[in-house]
């Protein structure tokens, strides 16, 4: 995985002089320059996405598609919204994932022609173990000193709590 210095320092030389990321410049570019850094921060250890998925033996949408499961059932429907693709796309990747036992349709509650997506008690578990891989620390944060971490933890604490 490439440092976090060498990627913000490819971002400042793409940004006008005295706004890239890490430099003084007019308050106003602060929230811009916190931004750009935690977003390339997380961009880069995306990259690892598609092969942290392949260890699970899933491909990066099958794992998104775990991933956004555990919250509860999900109609078809949103989930190809979510995925921003046509509902024949979603029907293929859920019919993959229900052969290997990792969802079920089920009809809705409500309206008996919606089918909802529920993870099985396999899928479940695959989720967890997944969700422990994806929640790993790159080094670019293990690094920092623990004051820095708590800092950094507090902060991202209250721009969530600002949502």
């Amino acid at each position: 995985m490439r440092g976090m210095n060498g990627s913000g320092e490819q971002l400042e030389r793409k940004t006008k002089p005295g706004s890239g990321p890490g430099q003084a410049g007019p308050a106003g570019d602060l929230p811009r320059q916190a931004w750009t850094l935690l977003f390339e921060l997380m961009h880069t250890h995306m990259r690892n996405f598609p092969a942290l998925a392949a260890e699970f033996d899933l491909s990066p949408v099958q794992a998104h598609v775990l991933r956004q499961l555990g919250e509860g059932p999900l109609a078809m429907s949103t989930l190809a919204a979510y995925l921003s693709c046509d509902a024949s796309n979603v029907t293929g990747l859920v019919d993959r994932m229900e052969a290997r036992g990792l969802v079920v349709r089920r009809s809705s509650e409500q309206d008996r022609r919606v089918k909802m997506l529920v993870l099985t008690e396999d899928g479940a578990a695959l989720r967890e173990r997944l969700l422990e891989r994806i929640f790993e620390p790159p080094d670019a944060i293990c690094g920092l000193p623990e004051e820095d971490l708590c800092a950094l933890r507090d902060i991202m604490r209250r721009a969530l709590g600002a949502q």
